[in-house]
């Protein structure tokens, strides 16, 4: 072991919520110390670096939720924070379509959801959808969301990493986690880390640390592959949209389907899938493979398939068929009024989806969790819309951990 490091807050990973985490303890404790360590040699390049980009509203959700209670103000400070550091924004908004009359109440749910999350959201009918996105189409009506907003992810991580380095957090990259050692030690590559307090953003393996600290016993991440599909226009005009579009949801599953999605440089992206992966890293082919992972999540996603618990089985059979460029687009065309299916030849980069399962209950997590004691706080489930979400999820994490009440919801 070449040396020892002790500091106040030892936070484990460098994506979106381990930044926010830190930023928030320096506005709140200046003088603490804070190490970030993070296992890749840059930030983000897990989910935080491959998600789409978009800063959700906030109307998705049951008013009960922590998702509810930080989506709505996550958007607006990232907007703030892209507008102060000069950050590429597409303020696009988002339309919600029916795609036949049973959807229309989908739709009236989320305008109902959207008003008690006090989210700014209005129910158009097809004249004024067609002013907003010409080539949307909707069953009688339809969900405008001015306030959804692209950013580009990865240029808010590296503006937020250079802030905190700046005010004296030390990030420690290539510095993956190892043991537990106990007594407010961890090992991580060749280094011994002593804290104050612990604090597991560790997204993908944030389960398995957990259980190293004794939390979050009944609960084991499954993962889920989204790609998108982009369009290779080749010019503004040969676009096939210009605002988000999203179809009514299915609000019993945490997925949003198929939808097209409008990057900052305004590139057009149909998608993503939802494909049930075998490892936590399973990006591409067989890169990170790990044998132990493929025991594990194998043996779980066998078990729910066969018992077809929350629609897994049915779930996993639709996603399956994503892998095809011409299924994808179909889905999407339904959507639209008119669509050059063939535009859409590129795949985007693969990401992966830290899905928390309640192994108790063989169940899906839907909000976010959060579990730890005095000595080591654990983020479980920070699935979308925690890049939104993050900077106020962060906030009520820490303010919870200082007043000594708890994480619940």
């Amino acid at each position: 072991m070449s040396n020892t490091i002790t500091t106040d807050y030892l936070i484990l990973g460098a994506g979106i919520m381990g930044l926010a985490l830190a930023k928030e303890i320096r506005r709140v404790d200046p003088s603490a110390g804070v190490c970030v360590l993070e296992k890749e040699p840059v930030p983000a390049w897990h989910a935080s670096g491959r998600n789409s980009g978009v800063l959700h509203a906030g109307f998705y959700y049951t008013s009960d939720s922590l998702k509810a209670r930080f989506t709505r103000e996550g958007n607006r400070l990232w907007r703030e924070y892209c507008r102060e550091k000069n950050l590429p924004m597409n303020p696009c908004g988002k339309v919600v379509v029916a795609r036949n009359s049973e959807e229309t109440e989908g739709i009236r749910e989320l305008k109902r959801r959207g008003d008690k999350n006090g989210v700014e959201v209005s129910i158009v009918d097809a004249r004024e959808l067609a002013e907003i996105e010409p080539n949307a189409k909707t069953e009688e009506i339809a969900l405008w969301s001015p306030t959804t907003t692209t950013v580009d992810p990865g240029a808010v991580v590296r503006s937020l990493e250079k802030d905190l380095a700046g005010s004296g957090v030390r990030f420690f990259y290539g510095t993956a986690y190892k043991k537990n050692l106990g007594r407010r030690r961890i090992l991580a590559g060749d280094t011994l880390f002593s804290y104050g307090t612990f604090i597991n953003a560790a997204g993908l393996h944030a389960d398995r640390i957990a259980r190293d600290f004794g939390f979050g016993k009944d609960l084991t991440i499954l993962p889920f592959k989204g790609i998108y599909l982009e369009y290779a226009g080749s010019s503004p005009e040969d676009r096939p949209v210009r605002t988000n579009i999203y179809p009514v949801p299915d609000l019993k599953q945490p997925f949003l389907g198929v939808h097209f999605t409008i990057k900052v440089d305004k590139t057009v992206k149909i998608g993503p899938t939802a494909i049930p992966a075998f490892w936590r890293e399973n990006y591409v082919g067989l890169s990170r493979f790990d044998v132990r992972d493929l025991k594990e999540i194998l043996g779980w996603e066998s078990s729910l398939f066969l018992g077809n618990d929350f629609g897994f089985r049915d779930l996993a059979l639709s996603e399956i068929r994503k892998y095809s460029r011409e299924h994808m687009a179909h889905q999407a065309k339904g959507l639209v009024k008119k669509l050059n299916t063939s535009g859409f030849s590129r795949w985007g980069k693969p990401g992966i989806r830290a899905q928390l399962l309640d192994t108790k209950t063989r169940s899906l997590v839907s909000d976010f969790r959060v579990e730890g004691d005095r000595e080591s706080i654990h983020i479980l489930n920070a699935v979308s819309p925690a890049f939104t979400a993050s900077l106020p999820f962060a906030r009520w994490t820490i303010e919870s951990f200082r007043n000594g009440s708890g994480w619940a919801g």
